[in-house]
């Protein structure tokens, strides 16, 4: 087994970073620059309980896991990535913001307390990438709990780009299917093809 020798367990940034991809012209340019040299092996999809519900290898040299192995991936980060959201401490607010709140009565006034409170503290977040000397895997999560576990070469540039253009995809074939039942396992061909022609037909 390779050592670990990353871990990080902040998703804010991966925001931040697509913040400035707003505009057409530079999404494409990365796009073109992603599929030049894509080295994606495995794409897992977790539900909220931490089901397996999507698994997809890409990678025909690797050896395939047992439909058993995969289910123990992902309940197995599942817990791993709680538990590192229980360790990790929430951002500090401002000395200001608190000393402001400390002096406002929150049972005679909740609208003024709110509003003293300004800025909340950024919430804790679990692993964001883990990397070894042979591969990489970097995990999304979603607003609603779904995570995008996506394993790629150490190597691999632009992985945050490769993990918005997947759930677009994510969004457009499977969330906008109306016979898809969410939390439940993805069997979407569209889903399936788009895929496969972004980080397969590119190469």
């Amino acid at each position: 087994m390779p050592d670990i020798y990353v871990a990080a367990c902040n998703c804010n940034g991966w925001t931040r970073r697509l913040a400035g991809l707003s505009t057409s012209a530079q999404w494409k340019g990365i796009l073109t620059k992603i599929r030049s040299f894509t080295v994606v092996f495995t794409l897992l999809i977790i539900n909220k309980a931490g089901g397996l519900i999507y698994n997809r290898a890409f990678d025909s040299s690797l050896a395939a896991l047992s439909s058993n192995d995969s289910l123990i991936l992902a309940g197995t980060f599942h817990g791993i990535h709680a538990i590192a959201r229980n360790l990790c401490p929430p951002s500090a607010l401002p000395s200001s913001t608190l000393s402001s709140a400390s002096s406002t009565s929150f049972t005679s006034n909740p609208s003024a307390s709110a509003s003293a409170l300004g800025t909340r503290a950024t919430p804790a977040t679990g692993i964001q990438v883990l990397e070894t000397a042979r591969f990489r895997l970097t995990c999304f999560q979603t607003v609603t709990g779904t995570k995008f576990l996506l394993f790629t070469s150490p190597e691999q540039p632009n992985v945050d780009a490769i993990l918005r253009r997947v759930y677009e995809l994510y969004a457009d074939f499977v969330m906008k299917n109306p016979f898809y039942t969410t939390e439940m396992p993805v069997r979407c061909e569209k889903f399936d093809r788009g895929l496969v022609g972004f980080l397969v037909g590119a190469r």
